[in-house]
C-alpha cells in the first residue's frame, strides 16, 4: 500500500509508526468491541529471546480475543493477572471455560463468582484455536526477542487482527462486503485521528 502511493519507507519507520500510533489504534478498537458472555481461556508456551514463557489469551464466543498476557509462569498468580485485566474491561461473563489447569479453578472463584466456571479438556477450543495467528506471524517475525516486546505487539496485533477478521465462511458474499466496508469506515475514523478521545 505504501509503494502503491509512492513512498519509499525502511523497517524502522515502519517500527516507530506501530511503535507510536499501534497501541492508540488497538486501545480505540477495543473499546468499540461488545464483549461475548461466555469467555474461553487457554494459555500455551512460547520461546520469547530462548527462555519459555506463556501465552495467556481469552476470547470470547464470537472468537474475538479479549485479552492476551505473556508471562513466566503458568499457575494461579498468573491465572488472576489474566483476570483482573479481563475485569477492567467489561462486565463479568456468564460462564467461563477452561481446560482442566487448577491454576484457574481459585482465581474464577475469587474473581468472577458469579460466573459458572466449567472445566473440560478440549472445551476452550475457541481460544485453543485463535492461537494460530499467532503462531503465525511468530514465525514470519522468527521469534519474539523479549516479553515486553511480545506482550506490547501481541495485544496490538490481537485487536487490529480480529477487527478485519470476519468470519467469511458464515456470512454470503453481499453480507460480507457490508461488513467488511463498515470496518473499513471504522478503521478510517480510528486513523484520523488517534489521540481523540
Amino acid at each position: 500500500m505504501i509503494a502503491e502511493r509512492g513512498l519509499v519507507l525502511t523497517y524502522q519507520t515502519i517500527r516507530n509508526w506501530c511503535l507510536k500510533f499501534g497501541t492508540l489504534y488497538a486501545k480505540k478498537l477495543k473499546a468499540k468491541k461488545d464483549w461475548g458472555d461466555r469467555w474461553y481461556m487457554d494459555e500455551v508456551y512460547c520461546r520469547v529471546g530462548g527462555e519459555m514463557v506463556y501465552l495467556w489469551r481469552a476470547v470470547d464466543q464470537d472468537d474475538q480475543t479479549l485479552e492476551i498476557l505473556v508471562q513466566r509462569k503458568r499457575n494461579r498468580d498468573a491465572a488472576e493477572r489474566l483476570l483482573r485485566k479481563l475485569r477492567k474491561h467489561g462486565d463479568s461473563p456468564r460462564k467461563v471455560v477452561t481446560d482442566k489447569l487448577k491454576s484457574y479453578i481459585k482465581p474464577c472463584q475469587k474473581i468472577l463468582p458469579n460466573a459458572e466456571h466449567t472445566r473440560e479438556k478440549g472445551g476452550n477450543y475457541r481460544a485453543e484455536n485463535s492461537h494460530q495467528p499467532t503462531r503465525l506471524r511468530e514465525a514470519k517475525m522468527r521469534g519474539f526477542k523479549s516479553m515486553k516486546q511480545a506482550q506490547r505487539f501481541l495485544s496490538i496485533f490481537g485487536s487490529v487482527y480480529d477487527h478485519f477478521q470476519i468470519a467469511r465462511h458464515r456470512t454470503s458474499a453481499n453480507v460480507y462486503r457490508i461488513l467488511l466496508n463498515r470496518n473499513f469506515e471504522f478503521w478510517q475514523s480510528v486513523v484520523q485521528n488517534p489521540y481523540a478521545a
